[in-house]
């Protein structure tokens, strides 16, 4: 079990409370899939992911990006077990999607450079290690249900 400090809990409550999920989660996806072309073969039924325009303006990019952040609320509320909260959705990922696990790491860093942007000088280096411990802690339970 991972053991909070109530900066870390305040902190991560905070920054998901303050966030702006239509704005962030498409943001994070089509930052990782621009960076990271690679990661696009697991949504080759989004239509059109050819060029950075194309991936920022696509509307289901979009929506997925929406739905981890979702995804990252629920994280949020269960902070005393992420793990457990997310076995449905490592199997998922790991036996029918056959996600490469390192491709959260991935997503993990490009929504903590949009986080960072957005929060400016409020992202100071105790909130990026509170965030990036809560994203870690995330992707490890992601990636628990891979042989």
């Amino acid at each position: 079990m991972v053991q909070w400090t109530d900066f870390e809990r305040q902190t991560i409550q905070s920054i998901f409370g303050k966030m702006d999920y239509d704005d962030v989660g498409p943001a994070a996806l089509s930052r990782c899939l621009i960076v990271y072309p690679w990661t696009q073969r697991y949504f080759g039924n989004f239509g059109n992911l050819s060029n950075a325009a194309a991936i920022q303006g696509n509307p289901k990019v979009a929506a997925h990006g929406k739905t981890v952040l979702q995804g990252l609320v629920l994280a949020v509320k269960n902070m005393d077990n992420i793990k457990a909260t997310f076995t449905e959705l490592s199997v998922l990922h790991s036996e029918k999607l056959r996600v490469d696990p390192d491709n959260f790491r991935l997503l993990a860093d490009c929504l903590t450079i949009v986080v960072a942007a957005r929060m400016g000088a409020a992202f100071t280096p105790d909130v990026q290690g509170a965030f990036q411990k809560f994203l870690a802690i995330v992707v490890c339970s992601l990636c628990r249900q891979y042989h």
